[in-house]
């Protein structure tokens, strides 16, 4: 998706800047106060809080400080590990922070040219779709002694971590709105890549609650908190020259805690024993440090261990020059919104067998067989907790393959071909291999009558024409007068054949099969030296003739002509649904019976929208 910048409320920093430039003036934001309700919706604030511009706080304010690092952080008094700790992975990627810190050195004190500074800032985030641009002012808040009473950096002139801070806060209603939260969140808001969950089903760090929540383990560990991972590295044991012939090997993690201190104790912790097997160049190469900076390094077996949760932000490679593998996004918006039968686009998952059906539908084609990315993502809902209506909604969906002619909506459910789970979270991921084919998938909420907003996001090899469906039958043809209305939907699906033989050749033919209905048809692929392939070929047919039948002929393929094995008319009863047939293939030029078999399925209405 080409990368768009929307102005958050239509506030242009440009333009404020200048604005305040002219006047000479330090920028005061009218859409986010020093006021409490910047602060806070539901929580009791201190009666000390003082907001203080950068001047206030030290002599020599920075936006950056001998560059930028994901040691920098310190959380302060907010429960937003969560974001901290995404914050921390940043840091490690300059292509990523330079698009969420844009022109960071404009941005910056100029303390040659104290003239040219506004107290404005911006940052960028992404959301459904768009990088938004967040403007605030440098006022920040402060406790009693005049401390940041939020994140923070390690030096007291770096202020980079504090104002990203405060324009994510903004985005999301107040600061309040960042307690508790799901990493992936926001490392999906700092990348706009896609997140996918992975469960370390030898976790021993279980769910805990109430007081359990955030405390101490005997480890350095702390339950049910957030970590960024901010290295992995291949750790070569052993110390001197011989090292270098040694093939030992370790696979080492190191990791932040958000409170920038309070750290890992065990095995390969600061100052273990475990680092007397590394040489100091290894452990230099590490940047490994005997400090209280909450940075440590775990082998990943601990890390197996001790950690229920990993969270993967895949920033997906969709350059077309590129030597690394590529993929092809393509992205839809849509709304889940309650309605009346056929209008209705909120059915819920697909439990609800009855209305399932009626939520959005989107088709695509596969090529080939190959691997398949799906994010599915609800329209943020953190900045509304101020009303009490901040829980994200249980999404999820479902993978169909259809028929490979199939233009028009599902109305009734067919065999899944991949499923997402269901779970309560601002977006879902999958990765699944399709094989060759038409398919149709199916976002849903869990529960049936719910509205939101939602993206769904595809990541393909090949073109995959992605796009709605919206029509649930053929339209009515200005000529119908002439050609008669569509009266009968009839689908059938070519299984596979048997006995199939070429007259006078020594070996099985290549053979392809051909569903013909009405002036139309389809085509299934070519199967080598095959006398009974599996053709698993399905077609759907909108009729204007009922009494024409459906023919059926199976091809050998050939150099410079194909020819016939065999052909078979198919007589789709209506309102006859699953009907399985063994059919005998006839020799259409002898008017005999050929060589070979076909196995089909049909199903045949008179209702357009049965099938």
């Amino acid at each position: 998706m080409q990368e768009r910048v929307r102005p958050f409320r239509k506030q242009s920093y440009y333009k404020l800047k200048r604005n305040c430039l002219k006047h000479g003036e330090l920028f005061e934001d009218p859409l986010f106060p020093p006021t409490l309700e910047s602060l806070y919706y539901k929580r009791t604030p201190p009666s000390d809080i003082e907001w203080k511009r950068p001047s206030e706080i030290c002599r020599d304010p920075r936006l950056f400080v001998d560059g930028i690092s994901s040691r920098d952080l310190h959380q302060g008094s907010l429960g937003n590990c969560w974001m901290v700790a995404a914050t921390s992975c940043l840091a490690t990627e300059p292509a990523v922070w330079k698009k969420v810190i844009p022109n960071y050195r404009e941005q910056d004190w100029n303390p040659k040219h104290p003239e040219k500074y506004a107290g404005i800032f911006h940052f960028r985030f992404w959301r459904f779709g768009f990088w938004i641009d967040v403007v605030i002012d440098d006022r920040l808040p402060t406790s009693k002694g005049g401390g940041l009473l939020f994140c923070r950096s390690n030096n007291e002139n770096e202020f980079w971590c504090a104002l990203l801070e405060k324009a994510y806060a903004k985005l999301n209603g107040c600061y309040e709105a960042l307690e508790g939260g799901n990493t992936a969140e926001a490392l999906v808001d700092f990348t706009g890549g896609i997140s996918e969950p992975v469960c370390l089903d030898q976790g021993k760090i279980l769910e805990a609650q109430g007081e359990a929540l955030e405390s101490q383990m005997g480890c350095g560990l702390v339950k049910g908190h957030a970590y960024g991972v901010t290295d992995v590295r291949k750790l070569r044991l052993g110390t001197g020259l011989l090292s270098f012939f040694r093939t030992s090997r370790l696979y080492m993690i190191r990791m932040r805690n958000p409170w920038g201190t309070t750290e890992w104790s065990g095995a390969w912790s600061d100052g273990s024993q475990e680092w007397n097997q590394v040489s100091k160049h290894e452990r230099e190469k590490l940047g490994v440090t005997v400090s209280d900076d909450g940075e440590f390094w775990m082998n990943f077996d601990d890390f197996c261990s001790y950690f229920t949760d990993l969270v993967i932000c895949r920033r997906i490679n969709t350059s077309l020059l590129s030597f690394h593998k590529t993929w092809l996004e393509a992205c839809l918006f849509g709304e889940w919104v309650p309605g009346q039968g056929l209008d209705n686009r909120s059915g819920g998952c697909i439990n609800n067998r009855d209305t399932f059906l009626q939520n959005p539908q989107f088709m695509f084609e596969v090529v080939h067989k190959e691997d398949i990315l799906f994010c599915l993502q609800q329209e943020d809902r953190r900045a509304m907790r101020k009303e009490g209506t901040g829980e994200n909604l249980a999404i999820g969906f479902e993978v169909f393959q259809v028929e490979v002619n199939r233009k028009y909506r599902l109305h009734t459910i067919p065999p899944k071909a991949a499923s997402s789970v269901y779970i309560d979270s601002r977006s879902v991921f999958l990765r699944t291999e399709l094989k060759q084919g038409r398919y149709i998938v199916i976002p849903t909420t869990f529960s049936a009558g719910e509205k939101t907003k939602f993206l769904l996001r595809m990541f393909t090899e090949t073109k995959s024409n992605f796009r709605e469906v919206t029509l649930d039958q053929p339209k009515p043809s200005i000529w119908r007068c002439c050609w008669g209305s569509y009266c009968r939907v009839t689908s059938i699906h070519l299984q596979s054949a048997v006995g199939l033989v070429l007259r006078g050749a020594s070996r099985d033919p290549d053979v392809f099969a051909m569903i013909k209905c009405e002036g139309t048809s389809v085509r299934s692929n070519v199967f080598k030296s095959s006398s009974s392939p599996d053709f698993n070929l399905k077609a759907i047919f909108y009729r204007r003739s009922p009494r024409r039948s459906i023919k059926i002929e199976v091809y050998s393929k050939g150099f410079f002509r194909n020819i016939l094995l065999g052909c078979v008319s198919v007589d789709a009863a209506v309102n006859e649904m699953g009907k399985s047939q063994v059919l005998s293939l006839q020799d259409s030029k002898r008017g005999s019976r050929a060589t070979g078999s076909v196995l089909i399925e049909t199903s045949s209405s008179d209702c357009l929208t049965d099938l």
